[in-house]
């Protein structure tokens, strides 16, 4: 049955005549723990508009190493390539935090971009935001210490959350920071120590938001502040000012 709302931003900015017409194409689906979505030069089948959870973006290397270069939440869309014309994916998409999403087949969503032009206008603007975070995420990767780095991370998923308890392991962290778990032990453990966090079996809590967001690098406020300027809605956390 087609949903009846939508609690994902984007969807939830548009004209109401504009969501009424797309609902009918959408189906709720549950985003579990670790569930791939997109593959790399794999066709792609439908594009997710997430209501709760987060979505990684992972890139590969010949090492079998792995580094995120991008996340979506419900502020979002996984399946921009469509957008713009493109029909497979450069990276992998990964479920990092289980929530929903709502669902929409490839043939539907680019019908629905041809014949919605506020559709097809606001999703360009959310691509314009989500290459601004691709674009820091990589210069925060080559030139910011990993505490901060974590920091930066742990607020995004923090955002993307229902509450302060995250399903995070160092296993997890390490692979989306692109680095080994001895060195996110470390830095896990002095964020632990200074109070912002706790983690124990695999869940991490915020316990200080303030301070984390002190212990980041630059990269999250000025990410959050492109998304504000660019899409302009008022999601809890990510776009409070």
């Amino acid at each position: 049955m087609p949903p009846q709302s939508a609690h994902n931003q984007l969807l939830a900015a548009l004209p109401p005549v504009v969501r009424r017409r797309l609902l009918p194409h959408l189906c709720r689906v549950v985003l579990p723990l670790r569930q791939g979505l997109y593959h790399p030069d794999v066709p792609i089948e439908a594009v997710y508009f997430p209501e709760s959870g987060m979505i990684s973006l992972v890139a590969n290397m010949d090492d079998g190493m792995q580094a995120e270069v991008g996340v979506i939440g419900r502020e979002g869309l996984l399946g921009v390539p469509l957008l713009l014309g493109v029909d497979t994916s450069f990276v992998d998409a990964m479920v990092q935090v289980p929530g929903t999403a709502l669902r929409m087949g490839a043939r539907e969503f680019r019908h629905a971009l041809e014949v919605n032009a506020p559709f097809r206008a606001l999703l360009l603007r959310y691509n314009e935001a989500q290459q601004a975070q691709v674009m820091q995420t990589s210069a925060c990767n080559g030139r910011h210490a990993l505490e901060r780095r974590l920091a930066r991370w742990l607020l995004m998923a923090h955002d993307r959350g229902a509450g302060d308890e995250l399903p995070l392991t160092q296993d997890l962290m390490a692979m989306m920071l692109g680095v080994h778990r001895p060195s996110v032990t470390v830095a896990a453990g002095a964020l632990q120590r200074a109070g912002l966090i706790r983690y124990s079996a695999g869940r991490v809590t915020v316990l200080d938001r303030p301070g984390l967001e002190a212990a980041s690098c630059e990269c999250y406020v000025l990410v959050k502040r492109r998304f504000t300027t660019l899409l302009g809605t008022a999601t809890p956390r990510m776009y409070a000012t």
